[in-house]
């Protein structure tokens, strides 16, 4: 494998994220988690809690999130939740195998997001060197596929 190979990811993620604005305050202490979160607009009206993968995380804060200074990022185990994904486009009109930055991993659980379906919260500050600086802190040991 060259410099300029990347290793393949594996088949599915271990980890997914949801990602809520700080307006929307989330405990970071696990044991804290209601049972349900509020659910965002968005959410509500899809039918669906909108989801990233750890390599979708990055340009979802950049196209959703631009603005805000503060965002909780909430990790969930894939396991956890797989029976209940679908990989969608954002629309969720069509649906596909996972990977690659057109599909992503839609919850259909009746928007059900509490304390059995998160692993653990982070907040993600986007100052200087914006999101870009915020994601490479937080990937490898807590932000992963």
């Amino acid at each position: 494998m060259t410099s300029t190979e990347s290793t393949p990811l594996p088949p599915k993620p271990s980890f997914i994220y949801k990602l809520v604005p700080a307006s929307s305050p989330v405990p970071l202490n696990t044991n804290d988690l209601p049972d349900k979160l509020p659910v965002s607009g968005i959410d509500q009206s899809s039918g669906f809690i909108h989801l990233s993968t750890s390599t979708q995380v990055l340009n979802t804060l950049k196209w959703f999130f631009k603005d805000d200074s503060n965002v909780y990022v909430l990790q969930i185990s894939y396991d956890k939740v797989e029976s209940q994904i679908r990989w969608e486009d954002p629309k969720a009109e069509v649906c596909g195998p996972r990977g690659g930055e057109g599909m992503f991993p839609h919850l259909y659980n009746g928007l059900k997001l509490g304390k059995d379906e998160i692993e653990s919260v982070k907040i993600l500050e986007n100052k200087e060197g914006g999101w870009d600086a915020a994601v490479a802190s937080a990937s490898g040991d807590w932000l992963q596929w």
